[in-house]
Order: structure tokens, then C-alpha cells, then sequence
């Protein structure tokens, strides 16, 4: 899937969170992970700074791949909203864009757990538009 972008998708932290990127566009990012106990906090379920992390992770990707060759984003604000305590199993999140304007970008991440269809979370990100670097 990153071969077909601008950008390299992958990384030790994506690695680490176990993302898998199943659709890419400037539209829509599609994203599968699997809660396991690499991700969970002291109390066994996925810490929320892994679902702020996803969250963020799509909407950028989706942001990114929306602006090209205009420049980069960086996300300026997060806010996520945790709906169920997941401690295991497989789970699909969902980017899509609100506003993609001048200058900033508003993604919503919705993800949800794949027996079931269950809300887990729901994100929020404003990215800005940085001019490219290097």
C-alpha cells in the first residue's frame, strides 16, 4: 500500500501499533489492528494513547495523501472519546475528512471492533498545511 504514495506509511511506531493500511485515499483511510497486551495499560485493556495514536496516524495519512505535492501536515489538535474497554481481538478504524480547507484539514477516525461492528472510539484531528521541507 505506501509504495503507491508520496510518503513512507510504515515505520517502528505504525510497526509497533500493528497497523495495516487497507485503503488510502484523500477521501478515506482504512486501517486494521489487533488489541493484544503490547497495547494495554496497567488494568489489561488498550491504552488510550494507542486509540489517540491510531486516530492520528490515519488522519494524517489521509491528509497528507489529500495535499501531495503542496506541502506536509502536522496534527494540532486530538481529541478522542473511548466507548468500549477492548483488551483483545481485531479491530478497523475509519478516516474520513470533514473540512479540507487552505490551510488546515478536520479528520474523524471512528474505529470499531470487527465481531460485532462495536464503537470502540471516536477521534478527532485539525492538521495543519506546512510548506514541504527538504
Amino acid at each position: 500500500m505506501s509504495d503507491d504514495l508520496p510518503f513512507d506509511t510504515s515505520g517502528p511506531f505504525v510497526e509497533h501499533l500493528g497497523l495495516r493500511f487497507t485503503e488510502v485515499t484523500g477521501e478515506r483511510v482504512v486501517g486494521t489492528w489487533t488489541a493484544r497486551e503490547a497495547l494495554h495499560q496497567p488494568y489489561g485493556i488498550v491504552h488510550g494513547g494507542v486509540h489517540c495514536s491510531v486516530v492520528e496516524t490515519l488522519a494524517s495519512v489521509g491528509a497528507a495523501t489529500w495535499l501531495g505535492e503542496r506541502g506536509q501536515v502536522v496534527g494540532v489538535n486530538n481529541s478522542t472519546d473511548f466507548f468500549r474497554a477492548v483488551r483483545e481481538g481485531a479491530m478497523t478504524s475509519v478516516a474520513t475528512p470533514v473540512h479540507q480547507g487552505r490551510s488546515q484539514q478536520v479528520w474523524v477516525v471512528e474505529t470499531r471492533l470487527d465481531e460485532g461492528d462495536k464503537l470502540v472510539s471516536r477521534g478527532q484531528v485539525r492538521l495543519q498545511h506546512l510548506d514541504r521541507v527538504g
